[in-house]
């Protein structure tokens, strides 16, 4: 499973000069047979025929002898000349695509770990719950717990409280013993959610059930869990273990696309202000060189060659715009691959977004700083 730690030691990989061939890939044979992926990659690999012909032929081979096809989701890095080769099978696909360059490629798996890194979901009834741990969308540990079974009383029986004709009624139309018993139930199962959850790294918490349930439950949770809360759904707490992972994942996307909204406006908002915010590649380029990016935004695909400085993390895409002489900078094909994985080894985050307009009338790339 793709970690923090292995994108850490992908961003820190050092090819000598020599180029590293990255690929994405598509692999959910639910949509397509691994015969058919395989001759779209074949495709994808013809522009590497020559320099890059060995790599390529390693590729070919793992998917032929090596890969399960058991994950819809495939990054595969490899520099033939290093003996360098890592393949990461994760449960969220990817875009098709191949790039070469003197570093891995990591912009797909920075966007990978920011969306779907650590999250969890909790389905629950009038009775218990179930509880969910998932990382990039496999699930890692689930649980439940179940109470007292809520019996309706008959209109009459013997809970009927003086001058309340039929016995007292709660607010869902059963006794008020039912009620007690949800109540008590409750209480419990949103414990168990506290210690389920407590060495867990969730970033973000789901719920499910129904409006009324789920509304009544989530108040009983912990100040720190309803913190949180990304969304609710409704679903039975029977159902199986991959509709909620699918019913949570399209959540996910939804949630990441406001998310990412809100970003894009607070960047645009920074920079009209000169506060924290900046926008434009020369810029934002420049930002990323003084180590003051806090959040790099770029739109999925933008490209740009340019020039960097290894050893103290200079870009740049302009060399007017540049205090080093070309003699003193390495030409690159991707000047935002290098500002990618300067901004990660900064410790800073990195958004990829797709289609945003207002990203891409600032310029496809921005920032919010630190300072």
């Amino acid at each position: 499973m793709f970690t923090q730690d292995q994108l850490q030691d992908l961003i820190n990989y050092n090819a000598n000069g020599e180029g590293v061939v990255s690929v994405y890939l598509d692999t959910d044979c639910s949509q397509q047979t691994a015969e058919t992926i395989k001759l779209q990659v074949r495709g994808m690999l013809r522009e590497l025929n020559g320099t890059y012909g060995d790599d390529a032929e390693i590729i070919e081979r793992y998917l032929d002898h090596s890969y399960d096809w058991t994950k819809p989701g495939l990054a595969l890095f490899s520099a033939v000349t290093r003996d360098y080769f890592r393949a990461f099978p994760v449960a969220v696909s990817f875009r098709n695509r191949v790039r070469v360059g003197r570093k891995p490629y990591v912009k797909p798996l920075a966007h990978l770990l920011d969306h779907y890194a650590y999250y969890g979901v909790i389905l629950v009834d009038r009775v218990g719950a179930r509880y969910f741990e998932y990382h990039l969308g496999e699930l890692l540990e689930s649980e439940g717990v179940m109470g007292e079974d809520v019996r309706h009383l008959k209109k009459g029986s013997s809970s009927s409280s003086v001058g309340m004709r039929g016995g007292a009624r709660g607010a869902q139309g059963g006794s008020r013993h039912e009620e007690e018993v949800v109540q008590r139930n409750m209480r419990d199962s949103a414990a168990a959610a506290s210690r389920f959850f407590s060495n867990k790294p969730i970033r973000r918490l789901f719920i499910g059930g129904t409006a009324e349930n789920v509304a009544q439950y989530r108040e009983l949770l912990t100040k720190q869990l309803q913190s949180r809360i990304a969304g609710t759904f409704a679903m039975d707490m029977t159902a199986g273990e991959h509709e909620v992972r699918d019913q949570t994942l399209t959540m996910l996307r939804d949630y990441n696309t406001e998310r990412e909204q809100k970003l894009v406006e607070s960047m645009i908002a920074g920079d009209a202000r000169g506060a924290k915010g900046i926008t434009g590649l020369d810029d934002t380029l420049q930002a990323v060189s003084d180590k003051r990016v806090a959040t790099l935004i770029i739109s999925d695909g933008l490209r740009v060659p340019g020039y960097v400085q290894d050893d103290n993390g200079f870009v740049v895409a302009n060399l007017a715009r540049s205090p080093l002489s070309d003699q003193e900078l390495q030409e690159v094909t991707d000047v935002i691959d290098s500002a990618v994985a300067y901004t990660l080894a900064q410790g800073g985050h990195v958004e990829v977004i797709s289609d945003n307009p207002d990203l891409e009338a600032a310029g496809r790339i921005g920032a919010i700083l630190r300072y």
